[in-house]
């Protein structure tokens, strides 16, 4: 992967000369291109990749340059100014200048020690970008803006301190920065980019402030060395990969706040014994937890992370009944796949999500009831399932339902025989939606709802029913929500009175 970013980065540095212009006028060795009424430092020669022309040993930048009897504050250095100086030892940055441009320092591979004076404001996209000898760098309190790529492969640096004028640490900004092993982030940084930290294999431990919303995808991909972390609270979401490879963790407190956990997020955290997963989680992604010491443990069956059915492990036996907890909030992807011994499975109407590819090629399924608690369905989700014959859904109002594509596609595209179940009067909103008439030779409006007992009736019977479901002795069924709120209490039972007297559910 390293490999592949190199390379896409060389290839962008590469195209830089074509959108560059030659310098204005040179001065003491330094050359510089003139901005209204200020000047830029710039790379020497006419084209940034012209060797000859680097610039090497030390350099001091003036704060003012004149040329043709007008004095010129410089302001800035431009980019790629000093891109691959090889030769370039030190540099003296005036406080004149506010801004360093994008790839200004990149490659500079003996450059050692840099100070930053406090007029600057903005630092650019890979100003820094593989500096490989650079140990230590003050960034001001006056700096607003760290730019994509900026400290990239540093391998030098060791510590930094991220002042608290910086709001946003933007992507890969220390990735592959091997060397470092301390950094503080201020309270004053609420996101933090797609993988920022990665390959920070020197990390040990980080202190993320409670002010961080956004945590990117990667963020501390294989920082080997972390052995602990602390989320803050005000995480919602752990996303893609965010802590994958990090083999020195061994446990993790997730707080209340989040509630997804993204696909690989702990990925290959072969130390991770102890995961504490909080019941706000209602989503966790395919591989959430592969190759982790927690899963590992656990016992062959259906594994839970929270309140989530995350996979089932192991070869399931033929005829398989499964009944998930009452409580369930969300089916991972993938968690059934290939399940071809689940013969039917019980889903209670607390779950919301059903992740992609959650039951494909479950040969053996017959029949599924999908509750009106589901607002989203991946997509391939009950795909090749050639023995479903019967799908019972009691979602009753599609636009509210996020459904993905090929739901219940068959390789054949022959769906005789096949009926979708629907709530009285549902019918025709699901034949007019392609996402879901394409799968069934018919689609019938025969569910009641209220008919707890399904026996196409809704009677006294089905008030016992309820009541047995409430107390604990009967397994709930999306038909005993009569109301649609989720859970199943006595103001279901009102409701199939009410249906049971007049008809109606109010």
């Amino acid at each position: 992967m390293k490999q592949f970013f190199r390379f896409s980065f060389l290839l962008l540095a590469l195209l830089l000369p074509a959108l560059a212009t030659a310098h204005d006028f040179e001065v003491d060795g330094i050359y510089y291109n003139i901005n209204g009424n200020e000047a830029s430092v710039t790379y020497k020669g006419s084209d940034v990749n012209d060797y000859s022309y680097e610039y090497s040993g030390s350099v001091v930048i003036p704060a003012t340059v004149t040329y043709n009897g007008t004095t010129y504050p410089v302001t800035s250095i431009g980019n790629s100014a000093f891109y691959e100086c090889g030769r370039l030892v030190s540099i003296v940055i005036p406080n004149s200048v506010t801004y360093i441009g994008d790839w200004a320092f990149a490659f500079c591979e003996i450059l050692t020690r840099i100070n930053i004076p406090n007029s600057v404001i903005s630092i650019g996209y890979g100003a820094f970008y593989e500096c490989s000898r650079l140990s230590s760098i003050n960034i001001p309190n006056s700096v607003t803006s760290i730019g994509i790529r900026a400290f990239y492969q540093c391998r030098k640096l060791t510590s930094i301190d991220i002042p608290n004028s910086v709001t946003e640490i933007g992507e890969y900004t220390f990735y592959d920065c091997g060397g470092l092993t301390r950094i503080v982030i201020p309270n004053s940084v609420t996101s933090i980019g797609d993988y920022t930290f990665a390959f920070c294999m020197s990390l040990t431990d980080i202190n993320i402030p409670n002010s961080v919303t956004d945590i990117g995808e990667g963020t501390f991909a294989s920082c080997t060395g972390l052995t602990s972390i602390v989320i803050p609270n005000s995480v919602t979401k752990i996303a893609s990969r965010t802590f994958s490879w990090c083999t020195g963790l061994t446990s993790i407190v997730i707080p209340n706040s989040v509630i997804e956990i993204a696909q690989e997020a702990f990925t290959s955290c072969t130390g991770l014994t102890s995961v504490n997963i909080p019941n706000s989680v209602a989503k966790v992604g395919e591989d959430a937890f592969l190759n982790t010491a927690w899963y590992n443990n656990q016992p062959n069956g259906l594994v839970y992370a929270g309140l989530v059915a995350y996979k089932y492990k192991g070869i399931m036996p033929s005829g398989t009944s499964i009944t998930l907890r009452e409580g369930t909030r969300g089916i991972t992807s993938s968690a059934f796949a290939d399940c071809g011994g689940l013969t039917s499975i019980v889903i209670p109407n607390s779950v919301t999500g059903i992740g992609n590819n959650a039951f494909q090629f479950c040969l053996g399924l017959t029949s599924v009831n999908i509750p009106n608690s589901v607002t989203s369905i991946g997509s391939s989700a009950f795909s090749g399932c050639n023995g479903l014959k019967d799908v019972y859904c009691y979602i009753a109002d599609l636009s509210r339902v996020s459904v993905g594509y090929y739901l219940f596609h068959l390789g054949s595209w022959d769906y005789s025989g096949r009926t979708l179940h629907v709530l009285q009067g549902m019918a025709d909103a699901y034949r007019a939606d392609a996402k879901w008439y394409s799968y069934f030779e018919q689609i019938v409006d025969d569910i009641f709802m209220g008919d707890v007992n399904g026996d196409n009736e809704v009677n006294i019977a089905d008030v016992n029913v309820a009541i047995d479901m409430i107390l604990g002795g009967n397994s709930s069924t999306p038909a005993a929500d009569v109301n649609g709120d989720g859970e199943i209490n006595i103001a279901d039972i009102n409701a199939v009175i009410n249906i049971i007297l007049n008809g109606t559910q109010n």
